[in-house]
């Protein structure tokens, strides 16, 4: 799997933090490779356990305590439980206004950022529905390349290829419908990202344009040669 942080460096969205993505498969790395690559796997799982808490993501908490064979701790559960759950009234209640209220833009515009939120904090079952819903309210070409680069991500988060296929497929086609130059590129680096993390380096050289090149490289430093 390449490191994603530099997903960022090439101008990509920051939603969900895929740096987590990249220490949860850090720490998944044998003790001896993770030497040979200079990683500190104690310092990777304190950072991650910050961000993790810091971002109230119960879900991912659950997730990483499994993996980790680490006892959860639920007073910790019960206070981002408790914070996703007031985020998520205040985010459905303006919804709803927006549906009584104001028009399908800002309808729009309020299942988006339901839509952020629960990818923020790591609940992919209830993430995929609300995009999904919010896909059927979405018109425009550029808006609905959006939420499937949205979706990309999210598979990218949880390493879940069926989902990163799918809407790569999907951008292909909406990309030949009118896309614009910004999200033509921004397909050519996912594009280039996935045939690298399953390994096909040829064909992620071909998916990338010389002004996507050095963010891409930079992202796999230390990890795969791609030479």
């Amino acid at each position: 799997m390449p490191t994603l942080e530099g997903l960022q460096e090439a101008g990509l969205e920051k939603i969900p933090d895929l740096s987590i993505a990249q220490m949860r498969f850090e720490l998944t790395l044998p003790g001896d490779t993770a030497k040979e690559l200079k990683i500190d796997q104690a310092e990777v799982k304190r950072q991650l356990l910050d961000k993790v808490k810091a971002g109230f993501m119960t879900e991912v908490y659950r997730d990483v305590s499994s993996e980790l064979k680490m006892e959860m701790n639920n007073s910790v559960i019960e206070e981002m439980e408790s914070k996703n759950k007031e985020e998520l009234d205040k985010l459905t209640e303006a919804i709803e206004n927006a549906e009584k209220n104001e028009g399908e833009s800002e309808v729009r515009e309020a299942m988006v950022k339901k839509c952020e939120y629960l990818t923020v904090i790591g609940n992919k079952e209830e993430a995929l529905k609300m995009l999904k819903q919010t896909l059927e309210k979405t018109n425009t070409t550029g808006h609905k390349l959006d939420l499937h680069f949205h979706l990309i991500r999210l598979g990218f988060f949880f390493n879940d290829n069926k989902i990163i296929t799918t809407n790569l497929d999907k951008a292909k086609e909406l990309i030949e419908m009118g896309g614009d130059w910004d999200r033509r590129n921004r397909l050519k680096v996912y594009c280039g990202l996935y045939s690298m993390s399953v390994r096909n380096f040829k064909r992620s050289c071909h998916k990338i344009s010389w002004t996507l090149y050095q963010p891409l490289h930079h992202m796999t430093d230390g990890l795969y040669d791609i030479h």
